[in-house]
């Protein structure tokens, strides 16, 4: 089976039209399989929530729906239609955010050695999170929602963030250890720079799981909600920190320049970690399959 991936460097925008454009087959923004947008002009937010049709976590088609939404988003703010301030992604599962990475698409490469399909989802998703950790090179604050657990690379997709607001009680981790790899999409460029390397380190190689409130006193989650009350909670920081909005973009701007991450990094250790899933043994693909076999075991009991 051929799975078509975003291209390795987002294109040009010509294939994008805005709702408004004369151009004929010119199409509404916006107009996604996987995720629901919806731009609330009382806040200058918009508010984006992924909804993947089976598991919740990183397929192909939700990654191409992505790079859509960013060029999008581009488009709407080049354009005037909508004068985006704040960003805000969340998820429509119930009790999940995202678990990260298609570990079913990974076992099909890794068994085929089929190097060059890993490097290209891998590059995919960082180039996905690079352009989020510049606000795609705009005045724009980006808000991470956790209303329900982020694990692998749904909690790497949460540290390109500028802010992080999670629900108490839920759960964040590394997994990828316990089956013989590493979490190749920024959790180590992003923690490193974070906490310092040591501290990534440790915090990768445990595997463990943590709680939002752990993650709060690491300065990982910036702000605490009651179960139910995160979309409220993000409203309410919207609406504290408006007047501010110019300053804490400023400072997110210099935090960059003077901790810069450049996409090239990233990208590096995307190849190291396709190289790494190249050597996984049968027993560590198995363990990879129990992992998702009980994860979807959660799920169906979650949903029942």
């Amino acid at each position: 089976m051929t799975v078509e991936y975003p291209p390795v460097v987002p294109g040009p925008h010509h294939r994008l039209q805005h709702a408004d454009s004369p151009t004929a087959g010119a199409r509404p923004l916006f107009q996604l399989d996987q995720l629901d947008v919806s731009f609330d002009p009382t806040l200058d937010t918009l508010w984006t929530y992924m909804r993947p049709r089976t598991r919740p976590s990183f397929n192909p088609d939700l990654l191409r729906d992505f790079v859509t939404w960013q060029d999008d988003i581009e488009l709407a703010c080049a354009s005037g239609a909508m004068p985006i301030r704040y960003l805000v992604l969340g998820s429509r599962f119930p009790g999940v955010f995202s678990l990260g990475g298609d570990l079913d698409l990974f076992a099909q490469h890794i068994r085929a050695g089929d190097r060059e399909s890993l490097v290209r989802y891998g590059h995919a998703c960082v180039q996905i999170l690079h352009r989020n950790m510049t606000g795609l090179d705009r005045p724009i604050v980006t808000i991470g929602l956790v209303e329900g657990d982020a694990l692998g690379g749904g909690f790497e997709a949460l540290l390109s963030f500028n802010v992080v607001i999670a629900e108490r009680g839920v759960s964040f981790g590394l997994p990828e250890t316990l089956f013989g790899l590493f979490p190749g999409m920024g959790a180590h460029c992003f923690l490193s720079r974070r906490l310092g390397a040591a501290r990534a380190e440790q915090m990768i190689l445990s595997g463990r799981t943590y709680r939002a409130e752990e993650l709060y006193e690491m300065g990982l989650v910036h702000a605490l909600a009651e179960p139910g009350t995160g979309r409220g909670m993000v409203e309410d920081y919207i609406r504290q920190n408006r007047r501010r909005h110019s300053a804490h973009c400023a400072i997110y701007e210099a935090s960059r320049a003077v901790n810069p991450l450049p996409l090239a990094e990233l990208e590096s250790v995307v190849d190291l970690w396709a190289d790494a899933a190249l050597r996984l043994s049968e027993s560590d693909l198995k363990l990879m399959r129990r992992l998702t076999g009980a994860q979807t075991r959660l799920l169906e009991r979650a949903a029942a």
